[in-house]
């Protein structure tokens, strides 16, 4: 955080409206505009956000949701809390949903299908979507709903917590699938230290406005007027039409955002993508390193992390690595553990076994750092410790 967010956030304080107000609102407007979607809706987290959006599309017990077995916890959470059925798919080399394996998992009780941007590189939505519209696919949907029969097929969500600001030509992120969700977590590229987005990029039969009063409702106790609304004269009296959530984006948060927003496509996105590529030049002649995809086909990604795999490394040898990068103070992660490697969803009864794509990304997996305010120096010494470490590692 520098002056210009301390500034704004001080400014939002002292406006009055700490809560959601004018701010959330333009935050909202921008988010739209920058995307190239006709209507965003920002809340507490990406969590909150997509599971508001799927109890809103009627989501529930007997349906289920395909998502891929390499992912955070957080994609998977939200299906269970709604009480539908996890369905993984296994990933390709990059990572991200393997689609060869995608048509096997489809039955008439599918009713979304959830990829993962990893690390900020879109999946190729442009093969989703026409898979998912194929006959034969859209003549095993069954609607539990309207809404759901109106879209008359599989819905794609995309679980874009990594990507705002990946693209394919002119189209953005927030644009590629029907329904996006975003997150603004305090390690996320675009931060608002908390919090999430929906954009919406349904069919024209669907009226966006409509979409977007119904979740600010349920975002908020299922009350028909928020703060903001009740302060025009004489708009005190407001009703509660359902036992709602507690989801909001405060204007704290969208004072941040807003800085953060205006100056994405300026400074942050390319000192990341140059952080990025020095990462590969420093690299690529590296025998040990297999280097991440940047892009995926057409789509480029966001450069939100740099997941670099170590060729021939096992987990546990993985894992050395990381011991003594720390013990040089230089933070490493692994992104992610796969989802059936955790005690819940093994209890659940998924076995890493049945995911060797998963499994095998994971286990020689580790994440460098990748921040705004990274030196070239930094990752120099970065990558000459690591080089050191692989190189003894290896001997042993």
């Amino acid at each position: 955080m520098d002056k210009t967010v301390t500034d704004a956030v001080t400014e939002a304080l002292m406006s009055g409206w700490i809560t959601t107000g004018p701010r959330t609102k333009e935050f909202e407007r921008q988010l739209s505009e920058y995307c190239g979607v006709k209507k965003s809706i920002c809340l507490n987290s990406w969590t909150n956000a997509t599971e508001l959006f799927f109890r809103y599309w009627g989501l529930g017990p007997g349906d289920e949701v395909i998502l891929p077995a390499y992912t955070y916890s957080a994609t998977a959470n939200v299906v269970v809390h709604c009480g539908a059925q996890v369905v993984l798919v296994d990933v390709d080399v990059n990572g991200l949903m393997d689609f060869s394996k995608l048509k096997a998992a489809i039955t008439s009780k599918t009713k979304i299908i959830m990829p993962v941007d990893l690390g900020g590189l879109p999946v190729n939505y442009d093969e989703l979507i026409r898979l998912v519209n194929e006959p034969g696919i859209k003549a095993l949907f069954k609607g539990n709903n309207e809404m759901q029969s109106k879209l008359g097929r599989i819905m794609v969500f995309a679980d874009a917590a990594h990507s705002i600001g990946a693209k394919k030509g002119n189209a953005m992120s927030g644009a590629f699938a029907d329904v996006t969700g975003f997150s603004f977590h305090a390690v996320k590229n675009l931060t608002t230290g908390e919090g999430g987005a929906l954009l919406f990029n349904l069919p024209e039969a669907f009226d966006v406005e409509e979409i977007y009063k119904a979740l600010n409702i349920k975002s908020l106790h299922g009350q028909t007027k928020d703060a903001f609304s009740k302060t025009q004269p004489g708009a005190w009296q407001y009703d509660i039409v359902e036992a709602g959530f507690k989801c909001n984006m405060t204007d704290i948060q969208a004072a941040i955002g807003l800085v953060e927003l205006a100056r994405y496509e300026s400074e942050t996105l390319p000192k990341r993508k140059a952080l990025a590529e020095n990462y590969l030049k420093l690299l690529k002649d590296k025998s040990w390193a297999i280097l991440p995809a940047f892009m995926n086909g057409d789509y480029e990604t966001s450069y939100h992390l740099f997941m670099l795999k170590l060729k021939g490394f096992n987990e546990a040898m993985r894992n050395e690595v990381i011991s003594e990068m720390g013990a040089l103070k230089i933070a490493t992660n692994v992104h992610f553990r796969p989802l059936p490697m955790l005690s819940f969803y093994e209890a659940y009864g998924l076995r890493i076994a049945d995911y060797p794509g998963a499994y095998n990304y994971y286990a020689n997996e580790i994440s460098l750092p990748l921040f705004y305010d990274l030196t070239f120096e930094q990752q120099e010494f970065l990558v000459k410790s690591l080089t050191e470490i692989v190189k003894k590692i290896q001997k042993s």
